[in-house]
């Protein structure tokens, strides 16, 4: 599907529902749901009169929100078809959304949703990141504005997608050496705390369940640079890692008030990803930190993750005896 004929089923939906569409959710579980935070994080700052939320699957089935009804548009996502997610897709439908499925693979997740959009995974090598399902849900929400309320940077915005996969390829070329080295650094380190925050909070939370803790079984805090001087600055010394995500956009500032601190007690495993320093800067201003994540996510997952996956000899792809275990 391209952005010609997501708009063209947007318009549909908001049509055909008496009332239009008056709230969207996204619905997912783990890197998925992580996933879906660059959307909630454009609606929230965006919209004016939509209801917006992210769900994590389970939660969603367990404790569905009265809210959602026939005007609610629900974007589940998932890979292969999670069990869980497939469950909530089903809820979703018989509260009366309208749901689209994400996904990569066909199974009971696309049979259940009304329409199904493919998307790539940012795993894969030659993947288009700017078709990731993170791409994807940020394209929805940005569509869905448009044709509800109207907004004023739309075909800017959908025009900047084009250049999320080539600033990605020269993010890869920038950062290959600084990553093996921060990998060398913390190979033998038993906790990572990565932080970031606003824009970057999604991207920095995946690295830390989905890449660190689950591809490589090292503890990993996720930390919101707005809540470091809540409790968690009490344990920094001159030994912790500390792994920052430092945005682009209006929540900087905040991401720099951390750097200042660590800059004063941190230590030599303090590490910084710039976003400025990874090709953001060439969206334009007015759209920039919504496309945060688009570029952090896969820069971490496919050269840091990777990196640190090579300094401490984990076969990343091989979690099956951790499978074991847990079902």
């Amino acid at each position: 599907m391209n952005t010609e004929n997501l708009r063209k089923l947007i318009e549909k939906i908001d049509h055909e529902r008496t009332g239009g569409i008056r709230s969207l959710v996204f619905i997912a579980a783990g890197g998925s749901n992580g996933g879906n935070y660059p959307a909630q994080y454009f609606m929230d700052r965006e919209s004016r009169t939509i209801r917006t939320q992210f769900f994590t699957s389970n939660e969603f089935v367990y404790a569905p929100p009265k809210f959602i009804n026939l005007n609610t548009l629900a974007v589940i996502t998932s890979m292969r078809g999670t069990p869980e997610t497939c469950r909530a897709a089903a809820v979703a439908k018989e509260m009366g959304a309208v749901t689209i499925g994400l996904y990569i693979q066909e199974s009971e997740l696309t049979e259940i949703c009304d329409y199904n959009i493919k998307y790539e995974s940012i795993m894969s090598d030659d993947a288009d990141q700017g078709n990731t399902n993170a791409a994807w849900g940020l394209k929805i929400a940005m569509t869905v504005l448009d044709v509800v309320e109207g907004y004023r940077h739309y075909d800017k915005a959908m025009a900047a997608f084009s250049l999320v996969d080539p600033i990605y390829r020269e993010a890869v070329s920038r950062t290959r050496d600084l990553a093996a080295v921060w990998a060398e650094k913390n190979k033998e380190e038993k906790s990572i705390i990565v932080m970031g925050s606003g824009p970057a909070s999604a991207a920095a939370y995946i690295f830390s369940i989905c890449n660190i803790m689950e591809m490589l079984q090292i503890s990993s805090p996720t930390v919101n640079c707005c809540e470091f001087f809540h409790g968690p600055f009490e344990v920094i010394n001159k030994d912790t890692s500390v792994f920052l995500l430092l945005s682009a956009g209006r929540v900087r500032a905040a991401d720099e008030r951390v750097i200042d601190f660590m800059n004063r007690y941190g230590g030599e495993k303090f590490y910084i990803l710039d976003a400025n320093e990874t090709g953001l800067e060439q969206f334009d201003e007015d759209i920039r930190e919504y496309y945060n994540h688009l570029i952090f996510a896969p820069i971490l997952n496919n050269v840091y993750m990777k990196a640190l996956a090579a300094a401490t000899h984990k076969d990343y792809m091989d979690r099956t005896y951790m499978w074991k275990v847990r079902y």
